[in-house]
């Protein structure tokens, strides 16, 4: 009798943990870098109903996101496994102000680097994907050079 006693106790101490875990995970990210790294995570990983969880929910991130996911499906799978075993490398952090941060990374499959902006929104910190699309300022704040085409 006591060991069932036991094993009850321990159940409910295991389902106890679980559902504190999942408490946590609806908090979201607790700053900037988890965010950010929560999003390229789940990315690489293919899991891109996950990788949405982490953005700032406006048209065009949900555009930039669909058309980088079915970019990614057309991938062979030695490539998404390229991906998915690749580690994440946060070159620079650069916080403009309290609520946003600009992260540069790469990873190391394809070691490529790239910028995302994270933003503090109703206290979540949240990537802002189409900041990778549309900006025209490196990470350090310096203007690129732009190069007119047409003349």
């Amino acid at each position: 009798m006591k060991m069932k006693n036991n094993l009850f106790f321990l159940s409910l101490l295991f389902f106890a943990a679980a559902c504190t875990n999942n408490t946590n995970k609806e908090k979201g990210p607790e700053n900037d870098i988890d965010a950010a790294r929560d999003f390229i995570r789940a990315a690489l990983d293919g899991k891109f109903d996950i990788a949405k969880t982490y953005m700032l929910q406006d048209s065009s991130n949900i555009q930039y996101l669909d058309a980088v996911e079915r970019n990614y499906q057309k991938l062979p799978d030695s490539t998404k496994d390229g991906y998915r075993e690749s580690s994440i490398n946060i070159h620079l952090v650069n916080p403009v102000n309290d609520s946003t941060t600009v992260v540069v990374y790469s990873n190391s499959f394809m070691k490529d680097k790239d910028t995302l902006r994270v933003c503090k929104v109703n206290q979540q910190w949240e990537v802002d994907l189409k900041y990778i699309f549309e900006h025209d300022i490196d990470s350090t704040g310096n203007r690129q050079n732009k190069i007119d085409t047409i003349q």
